[in-house]
């Protein structure tokens, strides 16, 4: 694994961004040199959201145990990332607070933000991989796509699937099942 040092002005974005208490119903994430707000997801995203949670929920591993807005934290590359839903390891308990070492979570899903698709469809894509995320699931309502990125390597993400809403999305282990998608909503906002 390549050893990355953070320069002092992103430890110090961090470590600032860290202090923040954001409005209810917003989140803060920071990649690099940006702090990135955003507002809270609508309606149609958490019906998703839902969808896609009880069938991982179905198939996890009985060690790991699924979060929302958990803090996913690599401070050694200036990343801090809030997926809409990860699966980490119970054990994160025992450390307490909002914030899990990255490399730790099984899994990354993202609904796409009609409001900043960018940080979904771009900015999450080139971190989770740097922060050794093995899985990152991108559903995209705007348009009814899904992807699914795996095998990371080198920061970057080195397989892609690819479907559409009505697809099954083939999950990989430690999940390992066909995730059904006839029942997610377009959201053209």
């Amino acid at each position: 694994m390549t050893e990355y040092r953070l320069p002092d002005r992103h430890a110090q974005l961090l470590e600032y961004a860290q202090t923040l208490t954001p409005p209810s119903g917003w989140k803060i994430e920071v990649s690099g040199d940006e702090i990135i707000m955003m507002a809270g997801p609508s309606v149609v995203h958490q019906r998703n959201l839902l969808v896609v949670r009880e069938q991982f929920d179905a198939h996890r591993p009985t060690d790991l145990m699924p979060s929302e807005n958990t803090d996913l934290a690599s401070p050694n590359i200036g990343k801090l990332r809030n997926p809409d839903l990860t699966y980490i390891p119970i054990t994160v308990v025992e450390r307490g607070g909002n914030e899990v070492p990255a490399e730790l979570a099984a899994i990354a899903v993202e609904i796409v933000s009609p409001s900043n698709p960018e940080n979904d469809l771009i900015g999450k894509v080139r971190d989770y991989p740097l922060m050794n995320i093995p899985l990152y699931l991108l559903i995209d309502p705007r348009d009814g796509e899904i992807t699914l990125f795996s095998d990371p390597a080198g920061g970057s993400y080195h397989r892609r699937w690819n479907g559409r809403f009505g697809d099954r999305v083939p999950v990989p282990a430690p999940f390992g099942f066909d995730l059904a998608t006839t029942e997610l909503l377009r959201d053209p906002a």
